[in-house]
């Protein structure tokens, strides 16, 4: 199991195309001229084995969310290959949740996306509802709910989906502790399971404590990419200089990067 792939992306490269104002915008979609290329990734390879708890670190900007939605099948890349094996989930603030279907009939359209049957369909409403502990909001429209009850409800519908890939992106950083150490015992569970995990944090202790490997992403490139412990290490030293610059020091820092 530990050499299966999971996850292999291939020299990953993301691009927008920049404009100063909608003038801009339009001209350079009738007349094809060019705005500033803006990278959210570059050039990123790296391969995750099935079974693996991958944490996806970097600061505000570096790619982290760009990623998890390439990985998750809901962007495309501009360039590069991602190839995944079995299904993917992603879990995150809203994500994948219409705000105008109530939290019921927002399980249900999850369902029959998965190809699951009513019986099925079911069992995962009990579930979500079990484990989101929303209670009568189930029958509210989405677009109601609070951040930390549309975290809730995201963590509680793809838990409950059984993925064998389980994308995490920042769904732990809202709402009350004691969900999110419940959070943490499924998604424990989740990888006792052999299943494999990619979770984004700010926190690089919660990723250290939980994750085996960590991905550092710095401005739409790969940092360093190994064992957990030894990554966030590297990374909690380099903030702690980082946060000594001038501003001017951290933009010039930015735009090499870039």
């Amino acid at each position: 199991m530990g050499n299966e792939i999971a996850i292999q992306a291939e020299h990953l490269t993301k691009e927008y195309i920049l404009y100063k104002n909608q003038k801009d915008r339009m001209a350079g979609f009738f007349l094809g001229k060019h705005g500033k290329p803006f990278y959210a990734l570059k050039d990123v390879s790296f391969m995750v084995n099935r079974g693996d708890s991958v944490g996806l670190i970097g600061m505000n900007g570096s790619g982290k969310s760009t990623l998890s939605n390439i990985i998750a099948g809901l962007s495309q890349p501009t360039s590069g290959i991602i190839t995944t094996k079995g299904t993917s989930s992603i879990i995150a603030i809203a994500s994948g949740l219409n705000p105008y279907l109530t939290g019921e009939e927002n399980i249900e359209l999850k369902g029959l996306m998965m190809g699951f049957g009513k019986d099925k369909i079911k069992a995962m409403k009990e579930g979500v509802l079990e484990f989101s502990e929303i209670g009568e909001f189930i029958h509210q429209p989405v677009k109601s709910y609070s951040s930390g009850m549309k975290s809730r409800l995201g963590f509680a519908i793809s838990i409950n989906i059984d993925p064998d890939i389980l994308l995490i992106d920042e769904a732990l950083s809202v709402g009350d502790a004691a969900f999110a150490q419940k959070c943490l015992k499924a998604m424990n569970s989740f990888r006792e399971n052999g299943k494999t995990i990619v979770f984004v944090s700010h926190s690089s202790k919660q990723v250290a404590g939980f994750c085996n490997k960590v991905i550092w992403l710095e401005y739409g490139r790969l940092r360093a990419y190994g064992e957990a412990e030894q990554v966030t290490s590297a990374y909690d030293a380099f903030l702690l200089n980082y946060n000594k610059w001038s501003k001017e020091e951290k933009e010039e820092y930015k735009q090499r990067m870039m």
